[in-house]
């Protein structure tokens, strides 16, 4: 009785409830139903704290179990489960060859090196893809390409620009979105310098200027150690 009362109240859209329930069993997506909910009231994704809440008659550590069993089942995959539904919104809320931006980002907590891309829509960030890197720090020109190798068949009937910090400006990335027909907007440090005219450079911070659009062609380190980019 408590399980019917509680999939009633958690409402999923129709198409959303049809695409899970291919590859969870009515149990497993009953549960996917109460952690997403519990997850959107709690405001919190720790095991733990999900578990304490959880509306199942057992004892706590059983149903730490649980959700660690659930969270194992092998067609959880982004592959499976969300590329289908983010395709789906697409299709709903997007037409085709409308210009859609995408955020490259790394997080670090500790020994954890996050790296995601996200879909930005109405101010938020939608997340797409995200993979932990086997090392800490930068990601390097290899990791980068692969992630969004996940991500950019989704959007083969749309205008992708690329956003992206600091981190990710270099020569290599760009020329490999330019093949991918991909437009991309990445920051740069304001002591890095630009060839303006033949053979003079000049730093980003001393052309008063807010927006700058480069095209990126070469790059080479200057006698002072800053990073000078041809445009």
């Amino acid at each position: 009785m408590l399980y019917t009362c509680l999939s009633k109240k958690i409402m999923i859209r129709t198409f959303y409830q049809i695409h899970l329930q291919k590859y969870l069993t009515p149990s497993q997506f009953l549960v996917m139903t109460i952690l997403l909910s519990l997850i959107q009231s709690e405001k919190q994704v720790r095991l733990e704290r999900l578990a304490r809440v959880f509306p199942w008659l057992i004892t706590a550590e059983s149903r730490r179990r649980k959700l660690q069993r659930f969270l194992d089942v092998p067609n959880l995959t982004l592959e499976l489960i969300w590329f289908p539904l983010i395709t789906y919104w697409l299709a709903t809320y997007c037409r085709s060859g409308q210009s859609l931006s995408i955020a490259i980002d790394r997080s670090q907590w500790g020994c954890i090196n996050l790296f995601m891309v996200s879909l930005i829509w109405e101010r938020r960030a939608i997340p797409l893809y995200w993979s932990l890197l086997p090392k800490l720090g930068s990601s390097n020109f290899e990791s980068q390409t692969t992630n969004l190798q996940q991500v950019l068949p989704l959007f083969l009937e749309y205008k992708v620009i690329l956003l992206g910090d600091r981190e990710f400006c270099s020569v290599d990335l760009g020329n490999w979105l330019k093949e991918k027909g991909v437009s991309f907007c990445l920051r740069l440090k304001k002591n890095h310098c630009i060839e303006t005219e033949n053979l003079v450079w000049q730093r980003l911070d001393k052309l008063g200027i807010v927006i700058l659009n480069l095209f990126i062609l070469s790059r080479k380190k200057s006698e002072k150690n800053s990073t000078c980019y041809r445009i």
